[in-house]
Formats: structure tokens, sequence, C-alpha cells
């Protein structure tokens, strides 16, 4: 498959993703056209990572952005990764010039529980 250019570009999280492919499965199967492999994998791939539904994978982002510290590329990756550990939200953080307090690192995986 050929690419000839991108029509737009948008942020976002894998459980929407992973709507946007069952979208595009069901108007395959709808039509009777077979699905690539490439295809296939992503949407197993989807399937099997995402722990959330859409709506409150998007409600966690737009509750992280809000938060100080944080960036819109960590907000998308806390909200497709869930972690549930300090240890798991810090190894998120790894590459940042800053570090979280404890407080901090509560709060976020404060609102990661409630959007589970």
């Amino acid at each position: 498959m050929k690419v000839k250019g991108i029509i737009n570009e948008e942020r976002i999280t894998l459980p929407e993703m992973r709507e946007a492919l069952l979208n595009v499965e069901a108007k395959r199967l709808e039509a009777g056209k077979e699905m690539s492999y490439e295809l296939r994998r992503s949407i197993e791939h989807a399937n099997h990572l995402s722990k959330t539904s859409a709506e409150k994978s998007r409600a966690l982002v737009e509750k992280l952005i809000a938060l100080d510290k944080m960036k819109p590329d960590i907000a998308f990756r806390i909200a497709n990764v869930m972690p549930k550990t300090r240890d798991e939200l810090r190894a998120i953080y790894a590459k940042e010039r800053f570090t979280l307090s404890g407080e901090e690192l509560d709060e976020i995986l404060d609102l990661v529980i409630a959007h589970f």
C-alpha cells in the first residue's frame, strides 16, 4: 500500500484507534472485501492493549493536560499505558528534565484509577 499524502494529523489514544479500526473492519466485512494482514494485526494489537473505552481515555487525557508539569505527549502516553504503580509512572517520565513528587505521582495515579 502506497501513501500518497497526509490528509490531516490528529493525536488519538489507543482505545480511540481501536474504535476506528473496528469501524474499518465492519465496513470491509459489509462490502465483502478482504482485510489485509496488516489491518488484521493492527486490530488484534489494539484489542489486546486497550484497557478502557475511547470516551474514558479521552476524558483522562483532558484531565491530565490540566495538571502542572504535564505535556500532551505524556498525557497520551499515560492514557495508552494506564500505569498502576509509581514505578510505571516514573518510567513514563524518565526522559523528562524534572521529577515529580510523591503527591504529584499519586494525583496522576488517582486520575488513572478513576478512569479505569
